[in-house]
């Protein structure tokens, strides 16, 4: 077992495929003495006495229960003490060649600082703290100052609406919102200090705005309420006591879309989060103390805050923050990023990869790319054919893939190949890792059992717990246990579905439930429909998903417009629409299909046959099954009408 156990400032990997299945059937068969020494990855303060108690009626799972520990120091402190000119965070800014190295010793520092920050701003243990910012390292050191002194930080994608912002700055009842003037995206910018003074005015939760000067652009500044980051840092000493944590204490609240119209306040706490995280980024990356840890995605999700901040830097590594977009300013920045900064792991979204697939090899060959040993994917379920290109073309046939499998509410990667260990399958993402226990159950919760030789598909669930999982929503059990534990009861539901194959390997096949993925952002239908419902001209709407060559899943909306606006310009109302879906949710939730129909397809009891329009949206115009059950079936002929014409 010892060969599993990585104490900080060591990295160890699964020697063979039996190593691994020997492992796994241990931390299935006697959990809690595998996870018990997997707490060595962390230091202590005092030790925890219970490695796992579960109540399975009311939901409730407590990992290392008695022990006393903080995340920031253990992702900063004990680092700084050991290799402290060693480069913690590797900034890769907007425009090439902009590159910064924060120390070890220089993170300490600066998240001191911003913690004596909060601080002086009234911020104790347990408050909320709301971080809106761009992928700039002051995300970082907000996030690790949270940690420190016991605040429970919602990082909030800088992407999101003010309307968004809002709704997510309320639930969680935030004293504090983190942001900037602006954030550079590319060749645009967006203006996140007027996002966040529309989203906080009149809120009396909200004591203080802290502003990051990214660029030069003035904004205004509430006097009692705004203040500059840089120049209230600079006040601070740059050292800051650490709170002692226990193991259930909150770290952090991260929103995900749901099947109905309200996010969803994940809540994360603080030791089985960052042991589990630990771990995965130990094991599944084949980490080495000088592995150059690139992932492209943002902090404002869970990919970001799990494989840019925590794992990374709780084994001591050197983790890349990438400020940029894959495009600029040409397909061929990622791979100039990976030269530059001499990256050894790269781990970025399929969707990306579609993209600069689909731009032209010449962009990757013009870049050495020598220093790559290991390609990761994350997000959503990656097409062999583009597996096969990452695979040929970007790591030249030398680079073990990971095909990483893993949810917001897992914390941490649950179905993956171990690099070197786990045969690779284009397409698939392999094996479960260690204490994972997935299984396929049918619509009615009946187990489907498999057989080696045979493959079998369906709803995707897991069996066990593990330390990294969510623990609840924020200021709301039951819809935790409603959303994850009553549509199969003892088991947790993923909403995904999946195909179990002949070898045993898993692929998942995607969403089951009223939740896109959509560039690997899940977004709820219920959601959209909410926001489409805020345009005047919406009597209803339906949405659904469909294939979409980069994004993996499109999403198409179906619109039902009052009789007062039929005589509009059809088009005029597409664009008011999908202006109205970039307000109140943010860019990425707009549309990408959108037609005006007369009505939906309901059943006599007013339900919606959302078949009917996810066949319509794949194009598919026959076939549609039974459709005597429905109130107006010539409704059908309609819409199909109306999909072609668009």
């Amino acid at each position: 077992m010892s060969k599993s156990i990585a104490p900080h400032g060591k990295h160890t990997r699964i020697p063979t495929l039996a190593e691994y299945d020997r492992l796994y059937r241990e931390s299935i068969e006697d959990p809690r003495s595998f996870w018990g020494k997997q707490g060595e990855r962390v230091t202590w303060f005092h030790p925890f006495h219970s490695v796992l108690d579960i109540d399975t009626e009311e939901v409730d799972f407590s990992w290392y229960q008695g022990g006393r520990l903080n995340v920031s120091f253990n992702c900063v402190d004990r680092h700084a003490a050991e290799r402290p000119n060693k480069t913690a965070i590797l900034w890769a800014g907007n425009e090439p060649g902009e590159y910064k190295h924060i120390t070890y010793r220089e993170l300490k520092h600066q998240v001191a600082r911003l913690a004596n920050v909060l601080k002086a701003k009234g911020v104790q243990k347990g408050d909320r703290v709301c971080i809106y910012l761009p992928m700039i390292p002051e995300a970082a050191y907000a996030m690790l100052a949270c940690a420190r002194i016991g605040a429970v930080h919602s990082v909030v994608f800088a992407g999101f609406s003010a309307e968004s912002l809002r709704d997510r700055i309320i639930d969680a009842g935030c004293k504090v919102v983190i942001t900037a003037n602006e954030a550079p995206r590319g060749p645009k910018k967006v203006a996140l200090k007027h996002i966040v003074d529309v989203a906080v005015d009149g809120l009396k939760v909200v004591e203080s705005v802290l502003v990051a000067r990214r660029t030069s652009t003035d904004v205004p500044m509430t006097v009692g309420r705004d203040t500059f980051l840089d120049e209230e840092m600079s006040r601070q000493r740059s050292t800051c006591p650490v709170e002692w944590m226990a193991s259930e204490d909150p770290l952090f609240i991260l929103y995900t879309s749901g099947s109905t119209g309200k996010p969803k306040g994940v809540l994360h706490t603080t030791a089985g989060y960052l042991i589990y995280t630990a771990m995965t980024h130990d094991l599944v990356f084949d980490l080495r103390p000088d592995d150059i840890h690139f992932c492209t995605a943002d902090v404002g999700w869970v990919t970001g805050h799990s494989y840019i901040v925590y794992g990374p830097l709780c084994n001591g590594a050197t983790s890349v923050m990438f400020e940029s977009v894959p495009n600029y300013p040409d397909s061929g920045r990622i791979w100039s990023v990976v030269d530059d900064t001499k990256a050894t792991i790269l781990y970025t979204a399929p969707t990306a990869l579609r993209a600069l697939r689909r731009a032209g090899d010449d962009f990757v060959k013009k870049h050495s790319r020598k220093s790559l040993r290991l390609l990761g994917t994350v997000g959503e379920p990656i097409d062999p054919e583009t597996w096969q290109w990452y695979h040929d073309v970007v790591g030249e046939q030398r680079c073990d893939i990971v095909d990483t499998w893993w949810q917001t509410e897992t914390g941490g990667v649950l179905i993956s190949p171990l690099a070197g260990v786990t045969p690779m399958k284009p397409g698939s993402a392999t094996r479960p890792f260690f204490g994972v226990k997935p299984l396929l159950v049918d619509e009615a919760g009946a187990p489907i059992e498999w057989k080696q030789g045979t493959a079998i598909q369906g709803n995707l669930c897991l069996a066990s717990a593990w330390p990294g999982q969510a623990r609840t929503i924020w200021g709301d059990h039951r819809r935790f246990r409603e959303t994850y534990f009553s549509k199969f009861p003892n088991l947790y539901f993923t909403g995904d579905g999946s195909t179990r194959d002949e070898d045993g390997d898993w692929w998942i096949t995607g969403r089951v439930d009223d939740v896109l993925n959509v560039s690997g952002h899940r977004i709820g239908t219920a959601e959209l429909e909410s926001a489409l419902a805020q345009n005047d001209a919406v009597a209803e709407s339906a949405v659904v998903g469909y294939p979409h060559d980069l994004k993996g899943q499109g999403i198409y909306a179906y619109v039902v417009v009052k009789p007062e606006f039929k005589d509009q310009n059809a088009d005029q109302i597409i664009g008011a629409l999908k202006e109205t879906v970039r307000h109140v949710i943010g860019p990425i939730a707009t549309p990408d299909r959108i037609t005006l129909v007369s009505g939906l397809p309901k059943t006599r009891s007013g339900k919606v046959m959302r078949r009917i329009l996810r066949k319509v949206a794949h194009g598919q115009f026959t076939e549609l099954g039974d459709i005597t059950t429905l109130a107006d079936p010539g409704v059908v002929e309609e819409i199909i009408a109306a999909a072609k014409k668009g």
